[in-house]
């Protein structure tokens, strides 16, 4: 029996179509058509899955929420097997055992009524799990080499997509500042004799959400749909509190998606990106310096407790911040919202304590 409001046809079509504007542009015709087949296939097939179930007893957001999740992984995961070195007549093999376990582990955190943030969290987790095992065991049968083998363990797209939105930020940030340099100069050039220049902000600087702001709101909510509860606390708190509140209720939205094209999604996050305002200066002193602080306050077997769950570079930036040295595989934006991460965790800890 159909779930009302839910045609996994049409979201199929829909997820489909993004995922041919999203795959890397380096990639040939028989690669882009194995990602987007893949993606298409594994919602067609959860899709018809829950839809199917009676015993389920799903709403048409849980339906969403299921179906979704699946294409996304299906998406980065099947990336990572073009990048990995495995010949591609053993991706389909391991898809379909990630494909499987997303479902059962969606399915289950439903009907345990597990939060949605959590439910992200545990899926990342097994995911990365499972993935790893079925290298592992392609290794293990003689199909792949020991040097393949760790190589496709090192691929993680879904990593490299945040990477690289760090590093466009990092490189915008800097041309504004550069902007904003040559402009304050000219104003001085243009300044009459003996009137001083006004110091302070830029006049006429837009906010950022000026414009459609309501659309490039429901844009942003559309990113931090896909991230856990604390790390959307992470980039709200670079909003006005009103603008940051409109985000949270849009993050909270059901099936958000279907009210936003993705190619005016992605074009509005665009001009946010070079219209925020410029913080100050990030160094990696000053990261180090930060995180120097909170192991004054904090034992460094806490600190490691709050990233445990946590990808390998995590660790790694955390180790050589003990040691007083700055991780360089680390992009300064991504440190600087580790540095909070792991700020708001203790702090957490420290409430739970003392309640």
């Amino acid at each position: 029996m159909a779930i009302e409001g839910f045609d996994y046809k049409e979201f199929a079509k829909m997820m489909s179509s993004q995922a041919g504007e999203l795959v890397p542009a380096n990639f040939n015709k028989m690669q882009k058509d194995y990602v987007v087949k893949t993606l298409t296939n594994f919602t067609l097939l959860a899709g018809e899955a829950v839809s199917n179930d009676e015993s389920l007893h799903f709403n048409a957001d849980q339906a969403v929420f299921v179906t979704q999740i699946i294409a996304e992984w299906s998406f980065h995961k099947s990336i990572d097997l073009v990048h990995s070195g495995i010949m591609p007549e053993h991706w389909d093999g391991v898809m379909q055992k990630i494909a499987f376990t997303i479902f059962e582990i969606a399915k289950q955190a439903i009907q345990k009524n597990i939060p949605q943030d959590k439910t992200l969290q545990l899926i990342e987790h097994h995911v990365d799990k499972t993935y790893k095992e079925a290298i592992a065991d392609l290794e293990k049968r003689g199909i792949i080499s020991s040097e393949i083998s760790e190589q496709a363990a090192r691929q993680s797209n879904i990593d490299d997509m945040a990477r690289q939105v760090q590093e466009q930020e990092e490189e915008l940030a800097r041309q504004q500042a550069a902007a904003q340099q040559q402009q304050q100069a000219q104003q001085a050039q243009q300044q009459p004799q003996g009137q001083p220049v006004q110091q302070g902000a830029p006049q006429n600087v837009p906010s950022p959400v000026s414009g459609n702001r309501d659309l490039k709101i429901k844009s942003i909510a559309m990113v931090l749909k896909l991230l856990d509860q604390r790390r959307v606390n992470a980039v709200l708190k670079q909003f006005p509190p009103e603008e940051a509140e409109a985000i949270q209720r849009y993050v909270k939205t059901p099936r958000l998606e279907e009210q936003v094209d993705i190619n005016t999604a992605l074009s509005c996050l665009e001009d946010l990106k070079k219209i925020m305002p410029k913080k100050k200066k990030l160094s990696q002193d000053n990261v180090v310096h930060e995180m120097d602080k909170v192991f004054n306050k904090h034992d460094m077997e806490e600190v490691e407790q709050t990233v445990k769950s946590e990808r390998p570079f995590v660790k790694r930036f955390v180790s050589q911040s003990y040691e007083g040295d700055y991780y360089q595989g680390m992009p300064l934006q991504v440190a600087k919202i580790l540095v909070n991460y792991v700020k708001d965790n203790l702090k957490d800890d420290e409430n739970n304590g003392q309640g």
